[in-house]
């Protein structure tokens, strides 16, 4: 989406974009993509989880981008639960480990921010190349690794990179699902190593040279209404960014954690990073 509003900059392709996330606004602000609106509701918006105060994106929601785990297809592993990301340098674990590419995915974008604020660049780099090398599958995105790799939709991987919501999305997706009687657990389950965990901020903006500001104002405003942020949760199992939307009762089976923050540093020049990936990593 980013690259195609880079190329149709001359003549943008619609008025608001909306799925721009804080890995993407440094190069969409680099572009000269997004013009200034700053709706009133931002101001319900807790500043942590600000993606703008200029207003170019407007936070309407946030994940967590997290590790995840299927319960009973790990207990066949006889594997110990990992308890650091170092445990992925070792074969026997990288190989049970799927993510979505940090390249062509916006979560495998942020895992690598999160494994580059961990250990830093070079250590990062080396972190991948080590997991790589002892079978980490990368696939081009999210729906592939989970969906299609992860041993819940029948692949071989126990381990895949989702978001913290996710167990409760298999929980609230299986058949006889009934709010009033919650499971003890779900079937998988996230494992917030440190280093591991980003906290991604979804905006919309309006894009510079829209033909209808107006509307593009008003569908902003309308995106961070009451209405939409209670829906927000289930349809896209990500969090609504105005504090106090009531959430349905499977997200009391969605663990949070608290991530560490990323250092400006590392955010400043993602596609710089996303470029040495590709070459050190992906290539090799």
């Amino acid at each position: 989406m980013l690259n195609r509003l880079i190329l149709t900059k001359q003549a943008p392709v619609a008025d608001v974009v909306y799925g721009l996330d804080n890995s993407m606004l440094p190069k969409a602000k680099a572009e000269g993509l997004l013009e200034p609106y700053l709706s009133p509701a931002q101001a319900q918006v807790p500043p942590e989880y600000r993606l703008s105060e200029e207003g170019l994106l407007n936070t309407v929601d946030y994940g967590l981008v997290a590790l995840n785990y299927d319960r009973a297809a790990w207990a066949k592993t006889n594997l110990p639960l990992p308890k650091s990301l170092d445990d992925f340098r070792k074969p026997e674990y990288a190989s049970q480990l799927v993510v979505p590419s940090p390249a062509t995915s916006s979560p495998g974008l942020g895992f690598l921010l999160a494994t580059v604020n961990h250990y830093g660049e070079d250590g990062a780099m080396q972190w991948w190349k080590e997991a790589k090398k002892g079978g980490l599958k990368v696939v081009k995105g999210w729906t592939e690794a989970y969906y299609t790799e992860f041993t819940r939709a029948g692949g071989r991987f126990p381990a895949v990179l989702s978001y913290g919501s996710s167990p409760a999305a298999e929980v609230y997706y299986a058949e006889g699902y009934d709010p009033a009687k919650l499971p003890a657990e779900a079937p998988t389950a996230n494992l917030f190593l440190p280093g591991s965990t980003y906290v991604q901020l979804e905006g919309a903006g309006i894009l510079k040279g829209a033909s209808n500001g107006a509307a593009a104002r008003a569908f902003i405003d309308w995106l961070l209404s009451p209405e939409v942020q209670r829906d927000i949760p289930t349809q896209m199992w990500v969090y609504p960014a105005v504090p106090g939307t009531e959430l349905d009762p499977v997200f009391k089976l969605a663990e949070t954690v608290q991530a560490a923050p990323v250092k400006a540093e590392v955010t400043e020049n993602p596609q710089r990073l996303i470029d040495r990936w590709v070459e050190e990593v992906q290539r090799q």
